[in-house]
């Protein structure tokens, strides 16, 4: 079992930052494949941005020049960095996890993320 916890959400105004993070267990977080997913009201689940084992980054177009995701191996941590922020950008935030070549994902609780003035 792959158990993770996201942090970091909030209300902010549009062109406001956070910063989201996701634990997972120490001992095999190097060998994950991780990503962050986020869910608008009334909409599906979509792909916001992921990082290899490797650390090669991936990110949906509307997000790119504004989010960065990154890992820190050494506090088995993965980070989503959101900035200029727009009202289209809420949502829950939702932390993935999976093993290089595996199809079983497993998912945080997630964090909410609320942009409005």
């Amino acid at each position: 079992q792959v158990q993770l916890v996201e942090s970091g959400g909030g209300l902010v105004q549009p062109g406001g930052s956070l910063r989201l993070s996701c634990a997972a267990p120490g001992s095999i977080f190097s060998r994950l494949h991780m990503a962050w997913y986020r869910q608008a009201p009334g909409k599906q689940r979509e792909w916001v941005a992921d990082i290899t084992s490797g650390g090669n980054t991936n990110y949906k177009d509307s997000v790119k020049g504004r989010f960065t995701i990154s890992r820190d191996n050494a506090k088995n941590t993965v980070y989503l960095q959101v900035n200029s922020l727009k009202p289209e950008d809420t949502a829950v935030y939702y932390c993935n996890a999976r093993f290089s070549y595996s199809d079983y994902n497993y998912w945080g609780q997630g964090t909410q993320v609320t942009v409005s003035s």
